[in-house]
């Protein structure tokens, strides 16, 4: 076993992060500083290596269950209650990147938020982003979980939010569990259900959002609103 302590100075982890930025990291050496210690016979870096092996990359760790999670050799409860608390603070500083600010504006903070809450979910999940008239973020809620398609996404209710928090304009937003970003054809006929019904009430769609794997797939950008 190689200590990290054995590695050039500008090798290791922490002053490799120090000195050249957290984006000259790789996924093993990221979770190696999370991990801080490694196991009996193995490194932090080689524990994290093998971690990355067993969930099969960064994401599905981050995203794995807590009986997941705690399985595995090195981590526990302890750990898994400081990932939490780390991914919350992320949640809480990329919505506070876009609340205040015109989203059409900051188009790229809006799909990290939106992709930090629903990536990575066993399960589908519809979601809105409730807009003032300048396009500032009101509210984030998550309306309806289970397969999107007109059974389970209820406009009446999507109407009804908005209404609630006052908004001007709302951008929706859903997760495909499958990682696939491509809209469904449930999808397109729910988007134009739910446009139709905001039209009512002078509500504006600014975009709806599928997160997958990768950047996502915008209705706006596709011309599909």
């Amino acid at each position: 076993m190689t200590k990290i302590t054995d590695l050039p100075k500008d090798e290791r982890p922490r002053e490799k992060l120090l000195t050249r930025g957290a984006e000259a990291l790789t996924d093993a050496e990221l979770l190696a500083i999370f991990l801080r210690t490694g196991v009996t016979g193995k490194s932090a870096i080689d524990l994290a290596r093998d971690l990355l092996g067993t969930f099969g990359g960064l994401a599905n760790l981050l995203a794995a269950s807590q009986r997941e999670f705690c399985q595995a050799k090195g981590l526990g409860a302890a750990k898994y209650v400081q990932l939490q608390a780390v991914m919350e603070m992320n949640r809480r500083y990329l919505r506070e990147q876009i609340t205040g600010r015109n989203v059409l504006t900051s188009p790229d903070a809006t799909r990290d938020y939106l992709k930090l809450r629903l990536r990575g979910l066993p399960h589908e999940v519809f979601a809105c982003l409730f807009l003032d008239n300048r396009h500032r973020v009101i509210e984030y809620r998550e309306l309806f979980r289970g397969t999107i398609d007109g059974a389970s996404v209820h406009p009446r209710e999507v109407v009804t939010e908005a209404l609630r928090w006052n908004a001007a304009a709302v951008i929706f937003a859903h997760n495909h569990p499958s990682g696939v970003a491509e809209p469904s054809q449930a999808d397109l006929r729910i988007t134009r259900r739910l446009c139709d019904a905001c039209d009512l009430i002078d509500v504006r769609v600014l975009d709806h959002i599928i997160i997958g794997e990768g950047e996502g797939t915008s209705f706006a950008e596709r011309g599909l609103l």
